[in-house]
């Protein structure tokens, strides 16, 4: 692993960085960013911009159901020292032990069999199997805390919670491990509007308490830059605005961007 961007004190750099599909499908063309460590980026753009294809790279890693995971087929993108087009399948598996991963509509990944204890702690004994089962339950009752539910829901399944709940149960799931960076790609997605504001919420308080770096994925500007000032505009699979919100809304170098700045004021 190659300690320069981590020594700089960058958790994730990209550098004219191309996305595509196994079939040939571009999703992601010229993207260059930065994430400092400790900080957050918004990611913003409408559904098909190439958004979540980002989060899916940058989290070097896919879930269940998910489909397949896109390949960098131009630039550079290096993630907590790593860079990930040129390292091997054994170094990504283990940069993923770094990486949280919040899916879209996250909650909806539980295991429908195990309890929200169980689920929450199954990174644990995935990763070791003879894991300390009181340690693994005191670390999960401190998230489930954290995310601001009661303990009591530990003993519930899935299918008890509400929609909102079931997400924050995905975030602590995302975060058992300790992650040194969370990527969140759209975590208020299908999520009642008077629950949204709730979940940025416990993930920027979580981010202040345990400093990890965050990408975060959005479709609402308005409810992403009460968690950062730090934006990335994503466009049709182009990159046409990034820095802080303010200096990308008032000097707008794209259409998209122009209309998003209008829908601001």
């Amino acid at each position: 692993m190659t300690p320069t961007a981590l020594q700089s004190g960058i958790a994730v750099r990209a550098a004219d960085l191309t996305l595509a599909y196994a079939d040939g499908r571009a999703a992601v063309s010229g993207a260059t960013f930065e994430i400092p460590v400790g900080g957050i980026l918004g990611v913003v753009g409408e559904a098909g911009s190439g958004k979540s294809t980002l989060a899916r790279a940058v989290a070097a890693q896919t879930l269940p159901g998910e489909g397949e995971a896109p390949h960098i087929t131009g630039g550079l993108l290096e993630v907590l020292g790593e860079e990930l087009r040129s390292t091997s399948a054994r170094r990504i598996d283990r940069l993923s032990l770094k990486v949280g991963y919040l899916p879209q509509d996250g909650g909806s990944t539980l295991e429908p069999h195990l309890t929200i204890g169980e689920n929450v702690a199954d990174p644990i004994y995935r990763r070791d199997r003879k894991f300390d089962r009181l340690e693994a339950g005191a670390a999960v009752a401190t998230l489930i805390d954290a995310v601001r539910l009661p303990l009591a829901v530990m003993n519930k399944y899935p299918h008890e919670l509400s929609r909102g709940q079931r997400q924050r149960i995905a975030l602590a799931r995302a975060l058992i491990l300790e992650p040194t960076l969370l990527v969140a790609d759209d975590p208020t997605m299908g999520v009642d509007v008077l629950v949204r504001g709730r979940i940025l919420t416990v993930i920027a308080d979580l981010q202040r308490e345990r400093a990890f770096s965050a990408l975060v994925v959005g479709h609402d500007l308005r409810e992403l830059r009460t968690m950062t000032e730090q934006i990335a505009v994503m466009h049709a699979g182009l990159l046409v605005g990034y820095g802080q919100v303010d200096d990308v809304l008032q000097h707008p170098l794209h259409p998209y961007v122009d209309r998003l700045a209008a829908l601001q004021a």
